[in-house]
């Protein structure tokens, strides 16, 4: 009859021996490292998923990404960066809208001698013409009109 093994014991057991098989078997080296071409003789058509790989350098990777980012191809504006247009210079506004501006044309086209004249003579004589007060909007009521009767009244007596 087998005797039972304890609990510690068949653990103390398996232990050993998966500790013996690691150190027996060899190291493995590393063969999945992609092949990577030059970074000089990278462009926009090469294949840069192997630059991402996670067993390659970091500064590799990066050299990579600037190679394919410095094509002028990525170098094209979109058109939606509102920002980037040179504010500094303002558009000039044409003559036609300038002239519709009613209320800086005093400040924009001086008047000249003849038309000063001619906009002193129309406030004379805009003075000249009689001053009419403007009229109420419901007339009051004649204070006469309704009879009183208590001064009626006194008159009577």
């Amino acid at each position: 009859m087998q005797s039972k093994e304890t609990f510690l014991s068949r653990w103390s057991r398996l232990k050993k021996r998966a500790e013996s098989l690691v150190k027996t078997e060899p190291a493995k080296p590393l063969t999945n490292e992609p092949k990577l071409p030059p970074v000089e003789q990278l462009n926009l058509e090469s294949d840069y998923s192997a630059f991402f790989h996670p067993k390659v350098d970091e500064k590799l990777r990066r050299a990579a990404l600037r190679k394919l980012f410095s094509d002028p191809h990525f170098n094209v504006m979109d058109g939606l960066d509102v920002y980037i247009d040179d504010y500094g210079k303002p558009d000039p506004i044409p003559p036609e809208m300038l002239a519709r501006l009613i209320e800086s044309n005093p400040l924009l086209f001086p008047a000249t001698e003849e038309q000063a004249v001619d906009q002193l003579q129309g406030q004379k004589s805009r003075e000249a013409l009689p001053q009419q007060q403007p009229q109420p909007a419901v007339e009051s009521k004649q204070e006469n009109s309704v009879p009183n009767i208590q001064s009626d009244a006194k008159s009577k007596i």
